[in-house]
This record gives C-alpha cells, structure tokens and sequence, in this order.
C-alpha cells in the first residue's frame, strides 16, 4: 500500500473528536434550516427582477411545488422581515430580504465560479452551486476567492511595453 492509500485509508476510517463532530452535525443541521428561506428569498428577487412582480403562483411554478407549500412558507418569511405581501399586488421583499437575496446571489456566484474554474461544466455548475452555497462557510468561500482571483491573475497576458 502506497503512502497515499495510507493517508485515505486512515482518513476513510479514522473517528474524529466527537466534539468536532457534533458542531459539524449542528451546522449542517442549521444550514438546512435556512436553505429553504434563502432559496425563495433569492427566487423572489430574481422574479422581480425579470417581471418586475412576484407572485405565489409563479414561485409554485419555479419550484416545483404546491401553492399551499408556498404559502405556508411566505408566512414565515412575513415573520422573519423579509418579505411583505399586499392582497392583490405580490410580494415584496424587506430591506432584509433584498439583503439576503444579494449575499445569497454573491455565495452562489463565487460557487459557481470556483466549480467552473476547476473544469466543471457551466450548467452542472450552476446545479451543484445552488446546494453547495447554502452549506460553504466563510472560509470556504473567501479560499474559493482567492483561488479565483490567482487563478485569474495567472492566466492575464503581461502587457507590452
């Protein structure tokens, strides 16, 4: 067995701290939670940002689901700050809402990239990006980044004097 099949073999089976593990438990668990919110906060800029409106039945549509889904989930983002609903004109998102949406669209982006980057194609990038964004931390997406940005750097032409 080579060193490197060492080094899987001992990662594949070795346990880690169980406190460790728990906190890695906890926020994946957290991450679900929001990723939910943050996908109909972002599908709801981005309705209003090609039609200028949102409504129930075209976020039903979008994701695939049941407008009693829909509405149940409009609800809690009503109670959450980050949507407002008026009878009869759509919905609107809050100061929050439009704030969540841009972090979101920005995480997604850097995702997206940073797969694209590495060789992925455009459209299974942007697939796996819309999961792979909700559960990236900080660090993870400031090292993509940075990545993207040497990665850029390196790949410009010297200019000629």
């Amino acid at each position: 067995m080579s060193k490197h099949e060492k080094i899987g073999h001992a990662f594949e089976t070795a346990l880690i701290n169980a406190d460790a593990q728990v906190e890695s438990f906890r926020q994946t668990r957290n991450n679900r939670r929001t990723e939910l919110v943050e996908d109909y906060v972002e599908l709801i800029a981005d309705l209003i940002e090609d039609g200028g409106e949102a409504r129930q039945v075209d976020i039903a549509q979008r994701l695939g689901v049941a407008q009693p889904t829909v509405a149940k989930m409009l609800k809690r983002l009503i109670s959450e700050g980050y949507i407002q609903q008026r009878r009869y004109r759509g919905i609107f998102l809050t100061e929050a809402g439009r704030k969540l949406a841009e972090l979101c669209r920005e995480r997604h982006q850097i995702v997206e990239s940073f797969l694209c980057s590495i060789g992925v194609s455009p459209e299974t990038a942007r697939i796996d990006a819309e999961g792979m964004e909700h559960h990236a931390s900080a660090e993870t997406l400031e090292a993509f980044k940075g990545f993207l940005a040497r990665s850029t750097s390196s790949r410009r032409v010297p200019s000629q004097a």
